[in-house]
């Protein structure tokens, strides 16, 4: 019987330990320089209401969070490719991932701003 108990306890705490997956991420590519898309994501966010919790230049990123309910989290990430920028966005909320279309939106608001709106 203890032996059950046992590994009964060791499967449950295993269940725990389980990491919730990486969010997919959503891309684009970008005819501006890095810099400029990195500065443009960092204004959007904080116009949409986001908090900007770590941003870095030089690694070319920026973690920010909703200040309101439903309280997301998005990280971005600004990649040069020769003369343009890459950007890549995730999306978490309470450290689950969502999917990759929420961010759309942002994405199309971005490209607006940085006057490459189609």
């Amino acid at each position: 019987m203890s032996r059950f108990a046992i590994l009964l306890l060791v499967l449950v705490l295993t269940g725990c330990a389980v990491t919730a997956p990486a969010p997919d991420p959503r891309e684009l590519s970008l005819a501006v320089m890095p810099g400029a898309v990195l500065q443009e994501t960092v204004d959007l966010l904080m116009d949409e209401g986001y908090v900007i919790r770590h941003a870095d230049a030089e690694l070319g990123r920026v973690e920010a969070t909703l200040s309101r309910w439903p309280g997301y989290r998005v990280r971005a990430e600004v990649m040069p490719e020769g003369e343009v920028a890459r950007i890549s966005m995730t999306a978490t909320r309470g450290g689950r991932p969502l999917p990759p279309h929420l961010l759309d939106r942002l994405l199309a608001a971005l490209q607006t701003r940085l006057g490459l709106a189609p």
